[in-house]
């Protein structure tokens, strides 16, 4: 089982959150905030480096592309530029085409304000679903890359835990068949009991998920800095 200074140690070397490196205040709660995260997850939500999305993000910031009528405004071209210009150019033209579809339906149905779509639905499953049918791009990983930085910024953001955050929580006794309570009442109620202090659920959860993504996943234990905590050695 992970002990208090091992969770310190990979919160503190893993747990940047995605929203934080991007420079973006969602605890502020502002729509133009909550939009930009909108916007960086769906460039996170396909299968490209981690740098690249990063990269390409900020061309957008650069540019001033960050509302949903500017993103329409750019049209087709202009968005293919900016995403080859950040290294996208594999998913160029499928996700100029994603992006367009997106706005264009945001703002039909929302004016475009994500915060107005949260306070329409009823639960966290009907805000999954409406974000989804936002376009034919945004499938459940984009979901849960955008509302997981979200959690106890909008009430109704309340994601499972992504496979790679929950494998390496099982490597570290964290989630266990054998106790009472899915994976995100396992993970919440560990965090309550031992909290890092000056860092939030969201930090802990980003760390799991690159401890699981980057080690678990791959079988680098002997690079793993809680490697003496696992229950799986390799």
């Amino acid at each position: 089982m992970l002990k208090p200074d091992g969770l310190k140690m990979l919160v503190e070397k893993l747990g940047a959150r995605y929203s934080e490196i991007l420079g973006i205040n969602l605890e502020s709660r502002r729509e133009e905030e909550i939009f930009k995260w909108f916007l960086a997850a769906i460039l996170f939500g396909a299968p490209i480096r981690e740098s690249s999305a990063i990269r390409t993000y900020k061309c957008f910031e650069r540019d001033g592309i960050l509302a949903p009528s500017r993103i329409i405004e750019t049209g087709w071209n202009g968005l293919v530029r900016v995403l080859d210009e950040g290294g996208y150019t594999r998913y160029d033209f499928k996700t100029a085409d994603k992006l367009l579809e997106v706005m264009n339906n945001l703002v039909a149905k929302y004016g475009g304000s994500l915060s107005r779509l949260h306070d329409g639905v009823k639960d966290p499953r009907a805000l999954e679903a409406e974000i989804m049918a936002l376009g034919r791009g945004i499938g459940r990983v984009t979901v849960n890359i955008f509302l997981r930085e979200l959690r106890g910024v909008w009430e109704k953001a309340k994601p499972d835990p992504q496979e790679f955050v929950v494998l390496a929580a099982r490597n570290l006794g964290i989630i266990r068949d054998d106790v009472k309570g899915d994976a995100l009442q396992q993970l919440e109620e560990f965090w309550a009991k031992n909290r890092v202090p000056d860092k939030s659920f969201m930090n802990f959860e980003s760390a799991l998920l690159r401890l699981g993504r980057d080690f678990c996943r791959k079988r680098r234990c002997l690079q793993c800095m809680v490697r003496s905590y696992c229950d799986v050695k390799g």
